[in-house]
C-alpha cells in the first residue's frame, strides 16, 4: 500500500475529530507525494462533487487483533463485532469517508491539491487512495443502521456568549457551532459540571454539557 497524500485538518488531536464524514462544515486540504503530484491523475475530478477517501488510521495501529469492541454509541459497555462498527481498531488501520469537493487547486511547491468539507480526519492523516462518489450506487436511501441510526440528527444547542463569539470571524463561529453541536464527549459522560477542551487548529476550545445545552466557557 503507498501513502499518496496527506490530509490538513483543523484536528490536532483524536479527541473532537466528528464521529462520521460528511456531518460537519469540517475542512481539510489534500496535499499529494510528490510521487504523485501529476495532474493528470486528477483530470476530470472537478466534475464531480463528492469523493470517496480511504485513508490510514496512523494512531490506531495495534498488533493485536480483537474481535469485538466497546462503541462509545452503546455506552462503552456492550461489546459488538469489530466489522460491525466503524471502530478505528481493525486488523487493518483504514478508514473510509465520502467527503464534499470544493475546490481543485494548483499551489506553488504542492502541485494540485484538493480542498474538501466534511472531513473527519486527524491532521496529517496518510490518504490511501481517492475515488469519485456516484449517486446512483454509492446512495442507499432504504439502507438501516443498526444502533448508529438512533443518533442521526440529534445536536445540541450551542451557547456562546458576546465576548467568545467577538474574538472569532464569522465563518469561525459556524463551524465551531456546527462542530460542538455534534457532542465531541464520550456518549457515556453525562457529568455536567465537568469542563472539557479540545484543539481546532491554532485554538484550544473549552466547554460544559448541560441537558441538551453545550456552553462555550473560554477560547484560547
Amino acid at each position: 500500500m503507498k501513502i499518496i497524500a496527506k490530509i490538513h485538518t483543523d484536528f490536532k488531536e483524536k479527541f473532537g475529530i466528528p464521529r462520521q464524514s460528511g456531518l460537519s462544515a469540517s475542512r481539510g486540504k489534500i496535499v499529494f507525494e510528490k510521487p504523485f503530484r501529476n495532474p493528470d491523475a486528477l483530470r476530470g475530478i472537478e466534475e464531480y462533487s463528492h469523493l470517496w477517501i480511504i485513508w490510514q488510521f496512523s494512531e490506531s495501529i495495534r498488533e493485536i487483533f480483537t474481535p469485538t469492541v466497546r462503541p462509545p454509541r452503546l455506552g462503552g459497555n456492550k461489546k459488538v463485532g469489530v466489522f460491525a462498527t466503524r471502530s478505528p481498531f481493525r486488523p487493518n488501520p483504514i478508514g473510509l469517508s465520502s467527503v464534499k469537493l470544493l475546490s481543485v487547486e494548483e499551489e506553488v511547491g504542492l502541485g494540485t491539491v484538493l480542498y474538501v468539507e466534511g472531513a473527519d480526519m486527524l491532521d496529517g492523516t496518510p490518504i490511501y487512495d481517492i475515488k469519485p462518489y456516484i449517486t446512483y450506487t454509492d446512495s442507499h436511501p432504504e439502507a438501516k443502521s443498526s444502533f448508529a441510526e438512533k443518533e442521526y440528527g440529534k445536536r445540541l444547542e450551542v451557547v456562546l456568549s458576546d465576548g467568545l463569539a467577538e474574538s472569532l470571524s464569522e465563518e469561525e463561529r459556524t463551524e465551531i457551532c456546527a462542530l460542538l453541536s455534534e457532542d465531541p464527549r464520550p456518549s457515556y459522560q453525562e457529568d455536567s459540571s465537568r469542563e472539557y477542551g479540545m484543539l481546532w487548529g491554532k485554538r484550544e476550545l473549552f466547554f460544559k454539557v448541560k441537558g441538551e445545552t453545550l456552553y462555550v466557557t473560554g477560547i484560547k
